[in-house]
């Protein structure tokens, strides 16, 4: 993790910035050699991945094979 001082942060902020979202790597601030800060990239959004977000959500209720009613109450099948 890279570490840099309060005023060095000061003078190098929005390049600071730039170099955490484009890497991806953390920056710790420090106040006298303590750190008072850790600069980091936001997370990815929850929604980004929908693909198997509904994953064991649904319930099966009943026979999934057999017709709901007769087959006699189907009219396409006359």
């Amino acid at each position: 993790m890279n570490q840099m001082s309060v005023s060095q942060f000061k003078a190098k902020c929005l390049a600071v910035l730039a170099q955490v979202a484009e890497t991806g790597a953390p920056v710790l601030v420090t106040r006298y050699g303590k750190p008072v800060a850790r600069v980091v990239p936001p997370p990815k959004p929850a929604g980004s991945d929908w693909i198997g977000s509904m994953k064991d959500t649904g319930r099966i209720l009943g026979d999934i094979v057999e017709p709901v009613g007769d087959l006699d109450d189907w009219e396409a099948l006359h």
